[in-house]
């Protein structure tokens, strides 16, 4: 059976590096935590959704502090992870070495989402979806129409690190291909759907390649050895089922904190599902305290209950390691810990289902975040069909999009992709006053 080899999926070759240079103190992999955190792009997600929408509460995360959060957990069950397979590693690469990669791919695991989080990614869908704007995308091969129809952070995240930013088609932030390979949650292309498809806008499959970075995937695959399921249709680098748990961990306990202090949620409601998941590993003394807040309760039990996660995830990344390397794993690691920790996280994210994602509150401001992409993805997508009459808007508009670095070509869809990008990179506050400013609503006096 076919198997990948840890001395292949370590590769610390950059793509699109034009020298290799090693630096005292300073692994390859802490290189690419460097160009991440100093990207413009991960400083741009300081003001996007993670679940709620313009949000005023300063307490509440954004992209760029949940971020943060995930790699730190990511760091965490990496070198866990690592020390408990220790022997079957490459002599040239240690714990800690893991545990930077998986921190890199983790702080850039959000790095491609639009503003509004998941609420944008519908919104852009959704325009491209319209009816109205059928004769818009009918140059697009099926391929290309479900690249725009199906929008994905994930694919405009891969399309940032490689192309966009840095280095533009010329190796993106040029990342280590170990990162890269962990960052490709879903290695593998958009599937083409059906023009008259109806399937909902949040309800179709993920993917994390487009047509565009296509040759990159399959470059990153190739170098990595992972395995090919079908053409651009990979298995995932077995590293990746560690960045998605830290994710998991990290949104389904932190987002319900976020609930409460946005008075959604009661820190009664929430309580019990930490102390469930802390199990036998002794709840904290601070959290008897009969001064204590809620905030310092909540954070003892968090703490304890991450811990025990940890130690369970990296023990079950462990156990089940030659399944991953075969590619024979399926679904999240989460699943094949303990029954308790599966339970615990379900009802965590059930609890955010009821509360906090069908609030009346959350409900507003998504409608707003959705109206304000709409008007923005008419006012420029119509500008990059080849060759097209300006009037003396759209030469205004254009000039805007020349400003962000927009250069269109005599590609329909390449050009649909460059204002992606722009919108993609957006904040909720930047799209929102962008929005504002194309309705008329709003002017900036000089």
């Amino acid at each position: 059976m076919e198997e990948m080899r840890w001395a292949e999926l370590l590769s610390a070759t950059r793509l699109g590096s034009k020298k290799s240079i090693n630096e005292l103190g300073r692994s390859p992999f802490h290189k690419d935590y460097d160009r991440i955190i100093f990207s413009q792009s991960f400083r741009q997600l300081n003001r996007k959704t993670q679940v709620h929408p313009l949000t005023q509460n300063d307490g509440v995360h954004t992209r760029l502090t949940h971020s943060l959060e995930v790699s730190c957990i990511g760091r965490s069950l990496g070198m866990l992870a690592a020390e408990k397979i220790k022997s079957q590693l490459p002599v040239w690469v240690s714990p800690a070495d893991i545990g930077a990669i998986i921190q890199a791919a983790c702080l850039a695991h959000d790095i491609g989402n639009p503003p509004f989080g998941h609420a944008g990614e519908y919104a852009i869908r959704e325009w491209f979806d319209d009816a109205s704007h059928k004769e818009l995308l009918h140059t697009l091969s099926l391929e290309e129409q479900a690249d725009v129809r199906q929008f994905e952070g994930n694919a405009q995240g891969l399309r940032l690190l490689t192309r966009v930013d840095d280095h533009p088609d010329d190796g993106g932030m040029r990342l280590t291909f170990a990162t890269l390979g962990t960052y490709i949650k879903y290695p593998w292309l958009s599937h083409s759907i059906d023009p008259n498809s109806q399937q909902p806008a949040h309800a179709r499959k993920k993917f994390g390649c487009y047509q565009t970075e296509k040759e990159i995937l399959k470059k990153i695959a190739d170098t990595l050895g992972l395995i090919e399921k079908a053409p651009y249709h990979y298995c995932r680098h077995p590293l990746t089922y560690l960045l998605e748990a830290a994710d998991d961990i990290c949104y389904a306990l932190i987002d319900l904190e976020d609930g409460i202090s946005l008075d959604m949620l009661t820190y009664e409601e929430v309580e019990p599902i930490f102390i469930d998941l802390i199990a036998d590993y002794g709840i904290p003394a601070e959290f008897s305290r009969p001064w204590a807040t809620w905030q310092q309760k909540i954070a003892s039990l968090r703490g304890r209950a991450m811990k025990r996660l940890v130690e369970e995830v990296a023990s079950t990344f462990a156990r089940h390691q030659y399944e991953i390397l075969t590619g024979r794993l399926d679904g999240p690691l989460l699943q094949y810990c303990p029954p308790d920790i599966s339970h615990g996280i379900e009802r965590a994210k059930n609890l955010a289902r009821d509360k906090i994602f069908g609030h009346r509150q959350k409900m507003d401001l998504e409608i707003v975040a959705h109206m304000s992409l709409q008007h923005i993805l008419n006012a420029f997508i119509p500008l990059t069909v080849p060759a097209k009459h300006l009037s003396f808007k759209d030469q205004k508009l254009m000039t805007i999009l020349q400003q962000y670095g927009v250069h269109f070509t005599e590609s329909h869809y390449q050009n649909i992709m460059q204002v992606l990008d722009i919108v993609g990179k957006l904040s909720d506050h930047q799209a929102y006053d962008l929005a504002q400013i194309l309705q008329g609503r709003r002017l900036t006096l000089i």
